[in-house]
């Protein structure tokens, strides 16, 4: 299947614009995900071995899951379900609708395995979300599913927390987490959130407001994680992991996308906004790996960047994530790689 898709699909697909593509995937998932296209969903996987992961209290079906920003509107999560996705992570979610940055703004360095998007959080808001996000928790289903919350674009730094609440509020009885996202370069200033005094009380303050939300609707806590850029020093990052566990926060999300732009081959590495894909991996690897080592193993992770293929997921197993997620590369390998990195580390394990 990845031959083929490689061979033949995305040949056709990369001669078109990269969003417009996007759209007209979710729109087929949306029709496959409804019953007719189901059976092709399911032979697109192949056969998923069942490996579930403990996981700041929940259990996930399999270590791999879809990153935020592939579902921004909660179109198609049972769809990714059945491509093998044990967890999918929609948003980010704003508290109102948000048209994001102007096209084009996502842009493909196949040269480097690489995407750079600037999209800016494009997202219906919260209120268009929830019928879905309420639909799917109504039904019975094994995977797990997260919510990414942000800020809108317009919001200063110091109101960022009534933004973060506002979609905590809405979407707390239907996500079975939340990942607090502080981390794209495409919202200005919002990686400024990782630093100083900002972070610590937004921290503070959506721990409070979990408390809240749990006992206002006589629910568990949901866990609560925070997704960083790989862009951090050091230094950085140990303030922030100070401020994590200071609030108690549940897991770690290493990492977003990178504004660096080292050893690039393709022509349109100089477009702005963040790089994911392959050039990030050794990046993000080396973040968990200090996170693992500063906090002894005992702050779970998830790893992002760069994961291609079961060799890639396995060092960032290795390095100290728990869970893992992609996006990017399932671009380049078509829609059976999730099952195909299920497969093959299962097949290692075995």
């Amino acid at each position: 299947m990845a031959n083929f898709y490689q061979r033949f699909v995305f040949p056709i697909l990369r001669r078109m614009d990269a969003e417009t593509v996007h759209e007209r995937t979710l729109s087929l998932l949306e029709w496959a995900q409804g019953g007719v296209g189901w059976p092709f969903l399911k032979k697109i996987a192949g056969p998923l071995p069942k490996s579930p992961v403990e996981f700041a209290g929940l259990t996930f079906p399999n270590v791999l899951g879809m990153a935020a920003g592939f579902d921004k509107d909660v179109r198609v999560v049972p769809g990714l379900a059945a491509l093998g996705f044990g967890h999918i992570e929609v948003g980010t979610l704003t508290p109102r609708p948000q048209v994001g940055n102007p096209r084009p703004r996502i842009f493909r360095l196949p040269e480097d395995g690489a995407i750079i998007n600037r999209m800016g959080f494009p997202n219906g808001g919260v209120q268009v979300a929830l019928p879905r996000l309420r639909k799917l928790a109504e039904k019975p289903h094994d995977y797990i599913l997260g919510v990414s919350l942000g800020k809108q674009k317009e919001t200063p730094l110091a109101e960022a927390a009534g933004d973060y609440i506002a979609v905590m509020q809405a979407v707390y009885p239907y996500a079975d987490y939340l990942a607090v996202n502080i981390s794209s370069p495409n919202t200005p200033g919002l990686r400024d959130l990782q630093g100083g005094d900002y972070l610590g009380e937004l921290l503070g303050a959506l721990a409070a407001e979990n408390q809240t939300l749990a006992e206002a609707h006589n629910i568990a806590k949901r866990p609560l994680f925070i997704k960083i850029a790989p862009d951090l020093t050091l230094d950085e990052l140990d303030e922030i992991l100070t401020a994590v566990q200071d609030q108690q926060i549940d897991a770690i999300i290493a990492t977003n996308t990178t504004i660096r732009r080292d050893g690039l081959r393709s022509l349109k590495q100089n477009e702005t906004g963040g790089l994911s894909g392959l050039p990030v991996r050794q990046q993000s690897t080396e973040i968990i790996q200090h996170i693992w080592r500063q906090t002894n193993g005992k702050l779970p992770i998830i790893g992002v960047g760069g994961i291609r293929t079961a060799a890639d997921l396995q060092t960032k197993l290795d390095a100290g994530a728990s869970l893992l997620q992609l996006y990017t590369s399932l671009i380049y390998e078509g829609p059976g790689l999730p099952g195909h990195l299920l497969r093959e580390r299962a097949e290692s394990h075995s």
